[in-house]
């Protein structure tokens, strides 16, 4: 039995395969045991005219109203991300009088750059562990040992440490390109390749360690890409470990050095370059950095693969702002090769675009950004600007051209910034590594740690979130509203991200859109911010008065993923909405049902990625949308202010425990079709869990920062809280098993009822029915709490 992709695409939100493919069966089932009369979608006709609401402008943009909501919203997005660049100099306070003076004044910039990279958890003292000899063929000059370290306490580095025999004149970290094993850097078809063999015969000990790579796994996704989902959710990220663990080599490299005096360097090429510059700029045990093939603007990350992902990272660094982190230690930008690397691009370099719904493979659409030399040298210049007048001398910041990758003037500015006696070796020569035998299996090792460490911090979240919301009061209603609002700034400001922006006038533009045998509709469309705006449709019933002569309640109906409010008024083809905007209003209650920022499907996922470069979401548009709605709403003459209330399945159910919280005009919230232990549904990478989990799923835009360690769906209901709320949960909905949905349902439960007395206020129905609205329990909830009298009919 199948659905049309289609149908897949705007219901089946978070349903793997099987689940959809059963949906039409269930949804059967679902409606036979409802016994309901209502027909699947609401019959309605175009109005006879476009005439518009009193007081409102004409509605006269006929486009496509929806698609124009998310091409508005990309503008606004790229514009901010320009304007962050321009007021990124701002948050910086830099003091040059001393290099003492200025490591002090930078302090700050590194925890914040540590923050956003998740370096979380401390570093773990231990030992080196000695794997083994690695060459077969023994060299009079150095030795390759198969070596582990400790990064932290359950998460170690490994690779491959060469000792050169004779005198040692310092440490360095060699770092690969994510597709490099530790072994091509020592010994590779071209020579110039393996420069750690040629650091390691010039006098330096050297210490390569292995990094997760790109690969496509079974869930058809980059190997990177699949570690970085649960760690971004849980507050960390695969670069944040990964330059742990070089700074745990740092560690290592000092222990063992025998010589606190021995300078330590860090040289990386692509992704080692990346790693190499985030751990010199946070690690000032590193002397000196050689950064190859990475250093550029960032104003393009969100179009780099989903593991370059770093929340933020725009407000306050470039690469240039995070270079000046190094000083006034050494660092050398290698302007030369960058690797190429593309996951669901086109031929020609573009990102592929898809707007059929699923694609074969289901990670993020990306690409390695590989800068012009006019753009590193731009870039560089910041830099150096940045710290020339450091006192009493400029630290020293050297630009390298080249033609290849980690080239020889590289290589020979690190090792003499190091000891500058040093004399760079000869080309490496080739050696038969026995090592590589093992590295596929190093790599899948490091892997799994990395993916069991995460789950382990999922299982320590739950305590986690209790810890973090201790200062919620319950003594009374009273201190509790007033315990919640540094939560609400915390969610509002850290985890959704808010544009610090006065809304617009609404401007509202309406037309007449359609009629129902006891209904009509008017397609709205309000300004917002520049170039944002917010459109919806609005229900009203035709029995009631628009000359304020009596104030009716409303319902904010919002759709699930690829939807638009066409579908949840009436359009055919949609039978989990149930035509519950029009529905309603049959029941007496004014409907609106808003365009939401999550259709067009790889469009408006890349939009997600823009935000999350500047320290905001989806949802720092869409709370604003909906404060625009709620507020035009609010001065409508037949409205009631004091009665607006939120229903949203799916996608939908998602936006009910997020926007609710920070949009005070809503009364209440209905959270249909999502509900459940959320942390665990983003972050759960084992077998048993993955039938339900984000994690190796196609919806990559899904993980948001942090949560696990902040707001799970009960912490969100507690900022709803004392609003009234329910759960629409049915037993066949493949979103989560029931046990998960209870589990979570019952700390919303335990708040209301024993903690603040108000448990009439919180429900939860199970339904014998899948990913659906149900119109029985949450109808009756609205009409209690909306306080609005249900139909006779339905009685």
């Amino acid at each position: 039995m199948k659905t049309s992709n289609r149908l897949r695409a705007t219901v089946f939100v978070t349903f793997n395969m099987l689940i959809a493919s059963l949906f039409p069966l269930l949804l059967t089932q679902s409606t036979a045991a409802d016994k309901t009369e209502a027909p699947p979608w609401a019959v309605l006709k175009p109005a006879s005219d476009q005439r518009p609401l009193p007081q409102t402008q004409p509605l006269t943009d006929n486009s496509d109203l929806s698609e124009k909501t998310i091409a508005g919203i990309d503008r606004f997005l790229l514009k901010q991300i320009a304007q962050a660049a321009v007021e990124r100099p701002k948050l910086w306070n830099r003091d040059l009088s001393s290099p003492d003076a200025y490591v002090k004044s930078i302090t700050g910039k590194q925890q914040e750059l540590s923050a956003i990279l998740g370096l979380t958890d401390p570093l773990v003292a231990g030992r080196i562990s000695y794997i083994g000899e690695s060459a077969a063929q023994p060299s009079d000059e150095f030795t390759i040992f198969e070596v582990s370290w400790p990064t932290l306490d359950d998460l170690n580095g490994t690779g491959l440490l060469l000792v050169p025999q004779g005198k040692i004149r310092g440490d360095i970290i060699a770092v690969p390109e994510a597709d490099q094993l530790p072994e091509d850097l020592v010994s590779a078809k071209n020579p110039a390749d393996a420069y750690a063999q040629q650091l390691v015969r010039s006098g330096f000990r050297v210490l390569i360690p292995t990094l997760i790579n790109r690969e496509n796994n079974e869930w058809k996704m980059s190997n990177r890409e699949w570690a970085h989902r649960p760690s971004f959710e849980l507050g960390r990220t695969l670069a944040g470990y990964e330059t742990q663990k070089i700074m745990a080599g740092v560690s290592i490299l000092k222990q063992t050095s025998g010589n606190d005096n021995r300078p330590v360097g860090v040289i990386g090429w692509g992704e080692g370059g990346r790693l190499a510059l985030y751990a010199a700029a946070l690690d000032p045990r590193i002397d000196s950095a050689a950064v190859c093939g990475y250093f550029g603007s960032r104003q393009l990350v969100w179009e780099e693969p989903a593991d370059r992902t770093v929340f933020g990272l725009l407000n306050s660094f470039g690469d240039a702002e995070i270079a000046s982190l190094v000083a006034p230690r050494t660092l050398i930008i290698e302007a030369g090769t960058c690797p190429e690397y593309g996951f669901r691009t086109t031929a020609s370099g573009e990102l592929e675009v898809k707007q059929d719904g699923y694609v074969a493979l289901k990670g993020k659409p990306g690409r390695l950004l590989v800068p012009d030399k006019a753009e590193v040298k731009t870039e560089f210049a910041r830099a150096r600007e940045f710290v020339a007048a450091l006192k009493p001398k400029a630290p020293t910041l050297e630009l390298v051209k080249s033609e290849v990758p980690v080239s020889q003037t590289t290589l020979t500015a690190l090792i003499q910034s190091l000891d500058a006696d040093a004399l760079l070796a000869p080309a490496s020569k080739p050696l038969d590594l026995k090592s590589r035998d093992q590295a596929s299996q190093r790599h899948a090792d490091q892997l799994a740690e990395i993916l069991r460490h995460n789950q382990r911090l999922l299982q320590l979240a739950y305590e986690s979130r209790i810890e973090f919301m201790k200062d919620l009061k319950t003594d009374s209603l009273e201190n509790f509203e007033k315990s919640t609002e540094p939560y609400r700034k915390i969610f509002r400001d850290d985890v959704i991200g808010a544009f610090n922006l006065e809304l617009l006038p609404d401007n509202a533009r309406t037309r007449k859109y359609q009629e129902g045998p006891k209904t009509v509709s008017y397609e709205v469309e309000l300004d917002v911010f520049p170039d944002v705006t917010a459109y919806g449709i609005l229900t009203l019933p035709k029995d009631m008065k628009l000359d304020g002569s009596e104030k009716r309640p409303v319902v904010v109906c919002q759709h699930g993923l690829e939807g638009r409010p066409q579908h949840t008024v009436g359009e055919q083809g949609y039978p989990a909405y149930k035509s519950f905007s029009t529905h309603l209003a049959e029941r007496g209650f004014i409907t609106f049902a808003p365009q939401n920022p999550y259709v067009l499907f790889d469009r408006f996922r890349t939009l997600q990625f823009k935000s999350q470069s500047i320290g905001r979401t989806l949802f720092s548009i869409a709370v604003p949308q909906h404060q625009q709605i709620t507020d035009w709403l609010s001065k409508q003459p037949f409205v009631d202010k004091t009665r607006i209330g939120f229903y949203g399945i799916s996608y939908g159910g998602k936006s009910a425990m997020r926007i609710p919280p920070l949009v005070k005009n809503y009364a209440l919230s209905i959270c249909s079709a999502d509900f459940g232990e959320w942390v665990w549904k983003n972050a759960a990478t084992d077998k048993r869990s993955l039938r339900y989990s984000y994690a190796n799923k196609g919806e990559y835009e899904i993980f948001e920062w942090n949560l696990g360690s902040t707001f799970n769906y009960a912490e969100m209901a507690a900022l709803i809280c004392p609003r009234p709320f329910m759960v629409e949960r049915g037993h066949f909905d493949g979103v989560e098993p029931d046990d998960r949905v209870a589990q979570e349902y019952a700390k919303v439960q335990f708040l209301y009822q024993a903690q603040l007395g108000i448990g009439d206020r919180a429900e939860i129905e199970y339904i014998k029915g899948p990913h659906a609205i149900h119109e029985q329990g949450s109808y009756d909830f609205l009409h209690k709490h909306l306080n609005w009298p249900a139909p006779k009919e339905a009685d």
